[in-house]
């Protein structure tokens, strides 16, 4: 089957999404899809990938305001009706809401080519964090009226999935998450770059792994951490990632280590040589990082909802805090602090709840829903047409 997946964000990027896709791309190109990746240029030296299991168009972008190690994609319909006019599709399958998306789903629509969508990010929470209150329900509206134009939309919790359909998104199905535990492993543990932290066998580090940016609760975070670090003066703490408010937590909290992007090794030894990760985000539609940390063998403290909430069950194999408990949640983390075999015996189990995760049956699910989105298709005799006698097919 021919595949056409088009993203505004793909590896070399390092983020949750375009981990998520580069995983489920390389997946299904190993069962047999024909699969073309559409994603912006993400740098002047950037190439397609070739001699790889799926082959890559690259199209203009621009620098996300705020964000500039992420690129925006232009709405490059033209293109795209040219390109599938020429090698059409099955099934096109759009990834993000952005110019780039939105120029896919008016080709395929044009040419009745049927859509698959995916949910990664909740954007319309994001506006209360940046001042934008107002936008919340616009940013809503647009994300309902984007999904609904196309078959079926995955996101990867069955929480999540029963809030889009309560916000009237139509056809929601799962499309979860695995974690490779090859990678993220705690046999990467460097007692080198513990010494580098400035962190003894037995000193305490809390790693952070998450864009920096306001939507991710640094406050809590950093509260948190300044509690630990009065209570437990051997404690480290480490960020790994960049994002706008870098600058500003850095200067705000010099004994802190911020070590900026890591390519996905450099991350997996980061994580493996931690011992605690603390996650106080409440907007994440999974949290991938949450997995790997459990990959690789640390205590986890996150709050009870998304990746958390589906695979932490509390002081077995993490600390599984309420929703918005902000004591809760710095008490959890204080304890991790002071009990050493807490932290070992939670970091041993979530590191076998990890290697229950594989990639593979997600892949698997993900190949039969778009298989499912093309046979539908095929029975109603056309592709996603709007109007009153060409409805789209709902699962």
């Amino acid at each position: 089957m021919k595949l056409a997946l088009v993203t505004e964000t793909f590896p070399p990027e390092i983020n949750g999404v375009a981990m998520t896709l580069g995983h489920l791309a390389a997946g299904l190109a190993k069962r047999g899809f024909s699969v073309i990746v559409h994603r912006p240029r993400q740098n002047k030296s950037d190439r397609p990938h070739v001699g790889g299991p799926f082959d890559e168009v690259l199209h203009p972008g621009l620098p996300i305001p705020g964000y500039s190690m992420l690129r925006l994609g232009l709405p490059m319909r033209g293109t795209l009706l040219r390109a599938w006019r020429v090698n059409r599709p099955d099934v096109v399958h759009v990834a993000t809401e952005g110019p780039l998306g939105w120029a896919a789903l008016s080709a395929a629509d044009a040419l009745g080519i049927p859509l698959a969508s995916s949910f990664h990010t909740n954007f319309h929470s994001y506006s209360k964090h940046y001042g934008f209150n107002f936008l919340t329900r616009p940013a809503l509206a647009y994300l309902r009226w984007f999904h609904n134009r196309t078959r079926i939309t995955l996101s990867p919790t069955d929480e999540l999935n029963a809030q889009l359909t309560r916000d009237g998104f139509r056809g929601m199905k799962l499309l979860s998450r695995g974690v490779d535990t090859e990678l993220f492993s705690p046999t990467k543990r460097d007692p080198a770059l513990r010494a580098d932290w400035g962190a003894g066998a037995d000193d305490p580090v809390f790693i952070h792994v998450s864009r920096i940016a306001a939507e991710k609760n640094f406050d809590l975070l950093f509260r948190t951490w300044s509690a630990i670090r009065s209570a437990q003066p051997r404690a480290r703490f480490v960020v790994t990632s960049d994002g706008p408010l870098r600058r500003k937590l850095e200067r705000a909290y010099p004994w802190a280590v911020f070590t900026g992007f890591l390519d996905r090794e450099e991350l997996a030894r980061h994580y493996a040589s931690a011992d605690v990760f603390l996650y106080p985000s409440l907007t994440e539609t999974f949290g991938n990082v949450v997995t790997e940390s459990m990959a690789s063998g640390l205590a986890v403290c996150a709050y009870h909802y998304a990746a958390a909430a589906r695979y932490i069950r509390h002081r077995e194999n993490g600390v599984a805090i309420p929703l918005n408990d902000e004591a809760a949640f710095l008490a959890g983390s204080l304890a991790l602090a002071a009990e050493p075999s807490l932290r070992q015996s939670l970091g041993l189990i979530a590191r076998a709840t990890a290697e229950s995760i594989p990639w593979s049956r997600v892949i698997d699910g993900f190949a039969r829903d778009l298989n499912e989105v093309a046979a539908s298709a095929g029975a109603a005799g056309t592709g996603f047409m709007r109007g009153p006698s060409h409805l789209p097919i709902r699962h």
